[in-house]
């Protein structure tokens, strides 16, 4: 057996100045004992005791011989071949070839043996040094931080601590940069901030860490699929699409096309791309948001250009949705949010109240127990409990009735709050 290459500073090593080397290579370097000096060697990447014995099951002809001429003894004819190692060090301190016996022999065949242990410990300082780049976020994302070193995620994307480390510098590049303001495409972005347009590519192991980080420093609800990748990115200011993410709108003004659609009482669909690169240049004083598209579409029905101004999220809001209310907060317009009173409402009210300030629109505690007293056949509440920032009393309310009251039910008092 060849002694193995450079050595390592923290190896662990045998005295091997005693050994015979050629007697010990002609007694121990038999390819048939192969197997035992592998065994031996386990036991000291272990520390365990090189005493009592090992068994081959099923050896060779050969074998068996080689066993019979190291320990000079009839291997047996058994299904198994034992060797006893205490015998084995026995013979080799007294026969001269190792006078201290089979650890250094051992060393002396096959090189400095690594500790099982060591290579842990290093394995494991490793690793630590690998997430020292998540040190230079900012505190908002300390908590993500956290949770990324306790899972297994980093380790199945990087497999080593080198490879983790490079990703986790990259990563903590991209999110020190976000978010981004004005919004600006994905690959641009990349291209900008790590040199590469198409690093941020979908199942790259960097793009599935900076969305994670993304996710955490803005908020953005767990899903899957293109479409909520897309949106997730967006809610950073990122574009992979700036036409598909839309938003519902109602009597709003500000841009041509906006204050033609008003005139005529009818909704308006924006675009991601037009609220980047036109948004409304005015801002009324109150904007009311709701879940749900009927209520939009029976409030043009009903107040067709007089409607008050009136935003429709249609479910989890979109990036078109976020950078309108953003905008219309920043200009100094007050929100007012209704939703369906279930828990994927509370869910949804609560992303929303993350990313953008906003008031109850008849949506508290209060307002449930009125709807649900009109509404004697109301379907059961399902799903999981959610909580409410804006009014803690509002899932206890809803665990106490149990049951779910959608925007539509609330139509009348919602659409005299729209009145002109």
């Amino acid at each position: 057996m060849a002694v193995s290459g450079p050595e390592h500073p923290d190896l662990v090593r045998e005295p091997v100045a005693r050994v015979d080397r050629d007697r010990l290579g002609r007694l121990l370097g038999d390819p048939d004992l192969v197997w035992l000096v592998e065994r031996i060697r386990r036991r000291m990447e272990r520390d365990e005791p090189l005493t009592g014995p090992v068994t081959l099951a099923a050896p060779t002809t050969a074998e068996r011989a080689a066993a019979e001429r190291l320990l000079g003894r009839s291997p047996g004819t058994g299904r198994s071949l034992t060797v006893r190692l205490d015998a084995v060090d026995d013979m080799l301190r007294r026969s001269g070839i190792s006078p201290d016996g089979l650890a250094p022999a051992v060393t002396t065949l096959t090189g400095p043996v690594d500790r099982l242990a060591e290579i842990r410990a290093r394995e494991a300082a490793a690793w630590q040094d690998a997430y020292t780049p998540l040190a230079t976020l900012r505190p908002e994302l300390s908590s993500w931080a956290d949770r990324l070193r306790g899972e297994g995620l980093l380790r199945r994307l990087a497999r080593t601590p080198e490879a983790a480390k490079t990703l986790l510098t990259e990563a903590a590049t991209a999110l020190r940069a976000l978010p981004a303001a004005p919004a600006v495409s994905l690959p641009a972005f990349a291209a900008t901030a790590l040199g590469d347009a198409h690093a941020l590519d979908d199942g790259t192991p960097l793009a599935t860490v900076v969305l994670s980080g993304v996710r955490a420093l803005t908020g953005f609800p767990d899903g899957s699929g293109a479409e909520w990748r897309r949106e997730a990115w967006a809610s950073a200011g990122l574009l992979r699409d700036a036409l598909s993410s839309t938003v519902l709108t109602l009597g709003l003004r500000g841009t041509p096309a906006l204050d033609w659609m008003t005139d005529a009482g009818e909704p308006t669909v924006l675009t991601l791309r037009q609220l980047t690169h036109s948004p409304p240049r005015t801002a009324p004083p109150v904007v009311y948001v709701c879940e749900n598209p009927t209520v939009l579409a029976t409030a043009a029905d009903t107040y067709g250009p007089a409607c008050a101004p009136l935003i429709c999220l249609q479910g989890q809001p979109s990036a078109a949705a976020l950078t309108l209310l953003r905008h219309l907060h920043s200009q100094g317009s007050r929100l007012c949010y209704h939703g369906d009173f279930d828990w994927g409402g509370l869910r949804i009210a609560g992303a929303l109240l993350r990313r953008v300030p906003w008031q109850p629109w008849r949506y508290t505690a209060a307002d449930y127990l009125t709807a649900a007293a009109a509404t004697p056949l109301a379907p059961p509440l399902t799903g999981t409990p959610a909580t409410a920032a804006w009014d803690p009393a509002l899932p206890v309310a809803l665990t106490e009735l149990g049951v779910r009251i959608e925007e539509e039910i609330v139509l009348d008092p919602l659409l005299a709050d729209l009145a002109p």
